[in-house]
């Protein structure tokens, strides 16, 4: 703007030196207001701009800091309730052996059980050994019930005729 206005006063003195120069400093004049005022605009957009941005990250920063406290209170958030799940987890896993133990008690009196209360088929060897050894018993008391009366009836057949004579014999 200085030198606009150095300019514009130079050439606009009645020195008749210049006057000659007239039409040329009209135009050299012209193309530095153009300029300077493409640079007033462009300073103007760049100074918007810089405002913009500067706005702009003011903003981001801000929005930055709240969420960065917000992580933060999650984490902390989160580790307390990790702390509290990892207690909980313990201790079900401490019931759960427990319970794990009575019901192993519980299944083996039950297969102790089930041994003595169920009964089980008999296989066919042992069912023709069991009878074959029953066959056994009762021919065996058969021929002790034989002897036995055979005995019985001897001895009776001697007692009715000592009977009858009186004598009694020893013989039996």
């Amino acid at each position: 703007k200085t030198a606009l206005k150095v300019l514009s006063e130079y050439y606009a003195s009645k020195d008749k030196a210049h006057i000659a120069a007239s039409g040329a400093s009209s135009g050299i004049i012209g193309l530095l207001e153009v300029v300077e005022s493409d640079f007033a605009k462009s300073l103007a957009e760049i100074a918007s701009a810089e405002e913009t941005a500067a706005a702009d990250h003011e903003r981001e920063t801000k929005e930055n800091d709240v969420e960065r406290v917000a992580k933060e209170k999650d984490v902390e958030y989160k580790g307390k309730e990790s702390a509290t799940l990892d207690k909980t987890v313990s201790e079900v896993t401490s019931d759960r052996s427990g319970v794990q133990a009575q019901l192993d008690a519980v299944l083996e009196y039950l297969s102790k059980i089930e041994e003595e209360c169920i009964a089980k088929a008999e296989t066919y060897v042992d069912r023709t050994a069991h009878r074959e050894s029953e066959i056994a018993g009762l021919k065996e008391a058969l021929q002790v019930l034989e002897s036995e009366t055979a005995f019985v009836q001897r001895r009776a057949s001697h007692h009715k005729g000592a009977l009858r004579g009186h004598v009694l014999s020893a013989t039996v």
